[in-house]
């Protein structure tokens, strides 16, 4: 009888606690998530989804518990993180370097490409519109990588439709190359997320 290889898992907390001013912000959070799982973060404004975030890409230290990645995630966060002077292409190259992910001419043609950015590629920052900053920082996500977990922080905003549709299939792609996404949403996103994760108050 063949057996089945077990799938990777890319995240587990134990316990986890995050906090602001000494002051726990959600109840100890167990999660496992492996590979091809999309999960959905949800909680109250405030109630410490941001911030869970930030400590799993390494930006911050746990109050209490543990987390283990066993590869680095990959993190998006909620603003854009561009330079104002550099141009969407330096934008992508920079942010790719950051992150340890190959930017040669090819990848990055096809990275602007696949967010609608190819006309764009030597504009500036500055000149952007809200939703070409969102794509350009988003077209991280269309750079080859190994599979790792991506940590998303409200990755829909201040998209249009078709970039939004956009978006949807990068991140499906993603799943099927042995990814793991754990995203947050103020948007309805039917069949995304293969589960939701709701971050309950502290007692």
């Amino acid at each position: 009888m063949e057996t089945k290889t077990p799938t990777p898992e890319l995240l587990r907390t134990n316990a986890l606690v995050c906090a602001r001013a000494e002051r726990a912000l959600f109840a100890p959070l167990g999660l496992a998530l492996r590979a091809g799982e999309a999960v959905w973060l949800r909680g109250a404004n405030g109630s410490g989804k941001t911030t869970l975030l930030r400590t799993l890409a390494g930006l911050g230290q746990p109050f209490a518990g543990s987390f283990h990645c066993p590869r680095p995630p990959r993190y998006l966060g909620h603003a854009n993180g561009l330079k104002d002077e550099l141009t969407v292409a330096e934008n992508l190259r920079l942010a790719a370097a950051l992150q340890g992910q190959p930017c040669g001419a090819a990848e990055l043609k096809t990275a602007l490409q696949a967010l609608g950015l190819g006309g764009l590629a030597r504009r500036p920052a500055r000149q952007l519109s809200q939703g070409q900053r969102r794509r350009t920082a988003l077209a991280r996500l269309a750079l080859p990588a190994p599979a790792a977990l991506w940590l998303l922080d409200e990755p829909f905003d201040a998209l249009d439709q078709e970039g939004l549709a956009t978006l949807r299939g990068l991140l499906q792609d993603l799943l099927a190359a042995g990814s793991a996404l754990l995203f947050t949403s103020h948007q309805e996103l039917p069949g995304l997320a293969t589960r939701d994760v709701q971050l309950e108050a502290a007692p």
